[in-house]
């Protein structure tokens, strides 16, 4: 039997996304052109990548995995055999959009061009708000 792991997730969960939140409120404000950001502001960029990277990983790695498993003890397939059963089940909307999450956190942990970057903080801007959304969400599913 497949222990159901979903609520110790959760709550690293919602404490992961409490700390994407507050940066994310630090870098709203801030310019995605490397040319105009301060080292400060560079500062901020860069705790929003771990933080971003952390909370989309949780989710992703760990809770979309538990939950799954609870379901089907007996699932098994691919990172997008995973995210399809998590969209039958309602725990996201969209596969392709959480594959995009997915692929954003592997670019912001890896080398980069300065070009990618400012792409990259673009995205950080508009996947935060889903999964901040986590929070309200996943409360409902655990």
């Amino acid at each position: 039997m497949t222990k159901d792991l979903t609520g110790y997730y959760y709550s690293k969960i919602v404490k992961s996304l409490n700390y994407l939140e507050y940066t994310y409120s630090r870098v709203l404000n801030l310019s995605t052109q490397l040319s105009e950001l301060s080292p400060e502001e560079l500062e901020r960029w860069d705790g929003m990548a771990t933080r971003f990277a952390r909370a989309s990983d949780l989710f992703l790695s760990k809770y979309i995995k538990a939950a799954v498993k609870r379901d089907d003890p007996a699932f098994d397939g691919s990172f997008r055999d995973y995210l399809n059963r998590a969209e039958k089940l309602s725990l996201i909307d969209s596969t392709d959009v959480w594959l995009e999450i997915r692929d954003l956190r592997n670019v912001a942990v890896h080398e980069y061009s300065e070009d990618d970057l400012e792409k990259i903080l673009k995205k950080f801007i508009t996947y935060t708000p889903l999964l901040l959304g986590l929070r309200q969400k996943l409360s409902h599913a655990t």
